[in-house]
């Protein structure tokens, strides 16, 4: 299995290439320019593995929540390769995204420790900065037979102190990621207070190492999008939080 994955959707400008098990990557985190970086990245990693872009079985993107011009800029890149390459498109939360790449961290933490000492991870509330003295939030749970982060709810843009965690969770067998709750970390305490809070996972952005591994399973079901269904998720944009389709680029 080949998947190309990007994401501009914050501060992280990343792509990764899956390769049958192996994952290559590019990434910095830069407030502007995005769009000047992404495609040289791309160009790096099929040039580095020797693989045209028409061979990938599909391309997977962050389609958000995140900026504004940084989502609509994932999806509309995506759009152009693949309809270019007459690929598939597979559209991945932001969100999940840093779920994933918490759990992933807490997991090979906990692998060099003594059993116990690493804090919980298999129930994570996501929070990244949404600016105007929002967050955009979720929370995810892990799926055991996949070691995948799978959506509990709905993702939420909201005030911090309107956080909440699921009836049936507890605080302290939840762990919080996100750069939401370095931003407002006040408020984020007094709604929801996490003992097992850590500044190594409220540093964390998405990125398309952990966007390619959650499109695997889409991917291998076949459930995949064509190149015009790369749209991006806002949030804040209307009731349905799903932004209009983007004109084909082609």
């Amino acid at each position: 299995m080949k998947i190309l994955a990007i994401d501009t959707a914050t501060e992280n400008c990343s792509a990764a290439l899956f390769i049958d098990g192996n994952v290559t990557s590019r990434e910095i985190e830069t407030e502007r320019g995005h769009a000047d970086r992404i495609l040289p990245m791309v160009d790096d990693l099929l040039a580095e593995a020797q693989l045209a872009l028409f061979a990938l079985n599909a391309i997977a993107f962050g389609r958000g929540p995140g900026s504004f011009t940084g989502a609509r800029l994932a999806a509309t890149v995506t759009q152009g390769l693949a309809f270019g390459a007459n690929l598939n498109v597979v559209p991945i939360s932001d969100l999940q995204a840093v779920s994933q790449r918490a759990f992933n961290v807490a997991a090979a933490h906990a692998s060099t420790v003594a059993a116990g000492t690493a804090p919980p991870a298999s129930r994570i509330l996501v929070c990244n900065d949404a600016r105007m003295s929002e967050v955009y939030w979720a929370c995810f749970e892990l799926d055991p037979s996949s070691g995948l982060m799978t959506l509990q709810g709905e993702e939420h843009v909201s005030k911090p102190i309107d956080v909440r965690l699921p009836p049936e969770w507890s605080p302290t067998t939840t762990v919080g990621a996100g750069r939401g709750f370095r931003a407002y970390a006040a408020a984020l305490e007094t709604a929801v207070p996490l003992p097992n809070l850590s500044p190594a996972f409220t540093e964390l952005l998405p990125r398309a190492t952990e966007i390619a591994l959650l499109s695997i399973p889409e991917v291998a079901a076949g459930r995949l999008h064509p190149p015009e269904a790369a749209t991006p998720v806002y949030l804040r944009d209307n009731v349905a939080h799903v932004a209009q389709p983007l004109k084909p680029t082609r």
